[in-house]
């Protein structure tokens, strides 16, 4: 064996060597790369730069092609990293337009320009390919979808449903359920520990198929929220005749729809203080006063006072002298000035301006 003080003899002369010839060396060439290499030294980068990439949204199948490509890889030299960090900046620089990625991102920008035909048909056809992930779709569901399902399907998936929705929406979800429903549901959260992700997946795609399988509805809201909202607007004899026929043939459909009807006679009920002087403020005042003359003057009397106490002394001073002035009023133009108040409330309520209160069961 070579002893120390040789092999340090033999070693020197090579160090000293050493700079010289790098100095005289050509700068090593960039290697050349594939696509996939490049997005893994970029992934590779920004990380070690600290940056938060949202890798998670990526589908899948990328995400591991993803992981198995920088597995693969070791050493990347400085002019390598220099080259493909340069070339990624370039084609960032020269990008004109983005496209939202799969088939929700393009109809949520496309929404309101096709059918709800041709919508149904391209999700169905993004859920059968074996490269989308059906929770990408599900997720971006608004809660009054995803309900149904939730109940009528068995508490198990509807475990897996809560695990995989983001945690708010699950909340919400939860919250709408029956007390005993779910208790259940919340149980079998419980048992799906061990659930594998090939079945998760699955289930995702079983739930969107019978989501997409839906056919489209041609309203935005139900039956009983049409019918309140057109007996809102009739006359008090239209409205409680047809109440009356809706209950000899279906009282607790009846019955919902008295619970959706908001007539002026609610007001109280319905609209807080605080908000009566942005009702005033949008409604016309000759209509106002004729619907208080109107108001005072038979049943709906309370909902009228309810109106004067909430806004400035003054105001409702100078209203009760102009509604004595304006005397009688006929049936037909008190139910229309009342029903253009009713209206007013509605229209700041559909703009966020105010909040109805929910009546009690």
């Amino acid at each position: 064996m070579t002893d120390g003080p040789v092999a340090l003899a033999r070693i020197e002369p090579v160090k000293r060597a050493l700079p010289a010839a790098q100095a005289a060396a050509p700068p090593p060439a960039a290697r050349v790369l594939t696509a996939r290499e490049k997005a893994a030294v970029i992934v590779r980068f920004l990380l070690a730069e600290g940056a938060e990439i949202p890798l998670a949204r990526l589908p899948e199948h990328m995400q591991a092609a993803l992981a198995e490509q920088m597995g693969q890889m070791r050493l990347v030299d400085r002019a390598t990293l220099a080259q493909v960090v340069e070339e990624f900046l370039s084609e960032l620089e020269q990008v004109g337009l983005a496209f939202p990625g799969g088939i929700e991102g393009a109809l949520s920008v496309m929404g309101g320009h096709i059918s709800a035909t041709a919508a149904s048909r391209l999700r169905r056809l993004a859920g059968a390919s074996a490269k989308a992930d059906p929770w990408d779709r599900l997720t971006a569901l608004p809660a009054e979808r995803l309900l149904p399902v939730l109940e009528e399907e068995s508490a198990e998936v509807a475990a897996v449903m809560l695990s995989k929705l983001p945690v708010a929406k699950s909340a919400e979800l939860l919250g709408r359920l029956p007390g005993e429903r779910a208790r259940r549901v919340a149980w079998a959260v419980s048992m799906t520990g061990n659930v594998d992700p090939e079945t998760v997946r699955r289930i995702g795609l079983s739930l969107a198929a019978q989501l997409d399988a839906q056919p489209p509805r041609a309203f935005d809201t139900g039956p009983v929220e049409r019918v309140g909202a057109i007996l809102n607007v009739s006359t008090a004899g239209t409205r409680e005749e047809v109440l009356r026929g809706l209950e000899a043939e279906d009282r607790s459909f009846a019955d919902q729809v008295r619970k959706a009807i908001f007539t002026f006679v609610h007001i109280p009920a319905r609209v807080a203080p605080r908000d009566v002087p942005k009702v005033v403020r949008i409604t016309d005042p000759a209509v106002l006063v004729t619907a208080l003359a109107a108001a005072l003057a038979g049943d709906q009397a309370p909902a009228a006072e309810f109106l004067l106490s909430n806004m400035s002394q003054r105001m409702a001073q100078g209203l009760r002298d102009e509604a004595a002035a304006r005397g009688k009023v006929r049936e037909k133009d008190g139910e229309e000035a009342m029903a253009a108040v009713v209206l007013a409330i509605r229209q700041l309520e559909g703009a966020g301006e105010l909040v109805l209160v929910t009546p009690e069961e």
